[in-house]
């Protein structure tokens, strides 16, 4: 396979096909990405079911939401030594089955004892899932199609907006707040089998030289200074979306005045609008290169959080027209970002690489919901007060990370050597 650091480079021609393996490795990676992604997200709105359910805190409720980020921080760190010792598919089945039963345990929590420690088990393990399909990715896909496989697996976070919530939501009122995790544990099964049943073993690395030693591998991991650039960018991209993601339902209702009932509309419109965005952006990478997508994302992404977190009373059509325009530029920096970072790592440093990259960004998003939450306050009348003080470090975060890109760029220009 060519050397992976060429992705930092603008790529001129028109990118080849998939091969029928690698259509159904993209789809099956998705389904992973979609069912880890749910999982995390469905916590939220199931909170005011859960809360009087199992008589929980609004405080004890915000604990079972972060353990998940902060554990599966934790799983990544210390799995990260290891991961390149073994086969990535017999890894990532492994890991996936924890998740499962963590996830199943969630669905038989009855006590906030008991989904707390459900929640830090499926951290531990769903938190590794999204590293090793990084590192598969990496090693299935050569650099010019990694794009729009980056598009398509970011496809995953939309469709559990406008697929999976609603359906969560609904078996959640029609049933009880244990359906949705149930139904997700069940469906989970079947991309389990497919993983154990057609999925080719992803173990080229293990025929390259690497540290006998797991310590030190994840030392020499560290101590490159185009991954610990890497690393940089990753955390302060997560940071200035999860300063943002825990407030914008209640500042578009207090603040902007949409009706509460109106406000699914808004999240589902954004999701089917990614849906179309993600996969687009992917192409637009392989065909002219991340970077020109990157900061042209970067750009749309400054401009519309100025607009977003000043927004005052306005309508339905205003919130989701700046809402959508906002997450495509979002993921038009995120799509090519994760195109670019697939290929930094050599081959028998992927796993290390993306199980420290996943992990610091767990890590960041929890560290920023708690720093957002000393941002901004709630006034007397229940409006959000601050808020574009969060867009400012969004901004900021943004001019930091386009500089540290061009660095990167600079730093990687020319392909390094593999040993024979």
């Amino acid at each position: 396979m060519p050397d992976a650091t060429s992705t930092l480079t603008p790529a001129a021609p028109p990118p080849p096909g998939f091969t029928p393996y690698q259509r159904f490795a993209t789809g099956l990676l998705t389904l992973l990405q979609f069912a880890v992604i749910l999982d995390f997200m469905i916590m939220s709105p199931l909170g005011a079911m859960i809360m009087p359910a199992l008589d929980m805190t609004a405080r004890q409720f915000g604990l079972v939401v972060s353990a998940y980020a902060f554990s599966a921080g934790v799983s990544g760190l210390l799995t990260a030594g290891f991961a390149d010792r073994f086969d990535r598919k017999k890894l990532l089945l492994f890991f996936y089955a924890g998740f499962l039963l963590g996830t199943l345990w969630c669905g038989l929590a009855g006590s906030f004892e008991s989904l707390l420690a459900a929640r830090i088990v499926t951290g531990l393990f769903g938190g590794v899932i999204g590293s090793i399909v990084m590192a598969i990715t990496a090693d299935l896909f050569e650099p010019a199609l990694r794009g729009r496989v980056m598009g398509l697996l970011q496809g995953g976070f939309a469709a559990s907006q406008v697929l999976g919530l609603p359906f969560g939501l609904f078996l959640a009122t029609h049933w009880n707040w244990h359906g949705p995790f149930l139904a997700l544990a069940g469906f989970g099964v079947v991309g389990g089998l497919l993983i154990a049943w057609r999925m080719k073993p992803v173990d080229a690395h293990l025929a390259l030289p690497r540290d006998r030693n797991a310590f030190w591998h994840l030392l020499h991991t560290v101590a490159n200074r185009r991954h610990l650039l890497a690393f940089a960018i990753t955390a302060l991209l997560t940071t200035g979306g999860f300063m943002i993601m825990p407030f914008a339902s209640a500042f578009s209702v207090r603040n902007v005045g949409i009706d509460l009932e109106h406000l699914p509309i808004v999240y589902l419109v954004t999701g089917i609008s990614t849906l179309f965005v993600a996969p687009l952006v992917g192409r637009l990478s392989d065909r002219f290169g991340p970077l020109p997508v990157f900061y042209t994302g970067s750009a749309i992404t400054i401009a519309m959080v100025s607009i977003y977190t000043r927004l005052g009373p306005s309508s339905l059509l205003t919130l989701v027209v700046i809402n959508v325009v906002l997450f495509a530029g979002i993921f038009s920096r995120m799509v090519p970002w994760q195109a670019l970072v697939a290929g930094i790592p050599a081959a028998e440093q992927r796993g290390a690489f993306n199980a420290i990259n996943s992990a610091l960004q767990q890590l960041a998003g929890g560290v920023a919901s708690l720093v957002a939450g000393h941002l901004v306050r709630i006034g007397a009348d229940g409006r959000i007060e601050h808020f574009p003080w969060v867009g400012n470090v969004l901004i900021g975060t943004t001019l930091v990370v386009a500089a540290l890109i061009w660095q990167l760029r600079g730093s990687a220009v020319r392909p390094a050597r593999r040993p024979a």
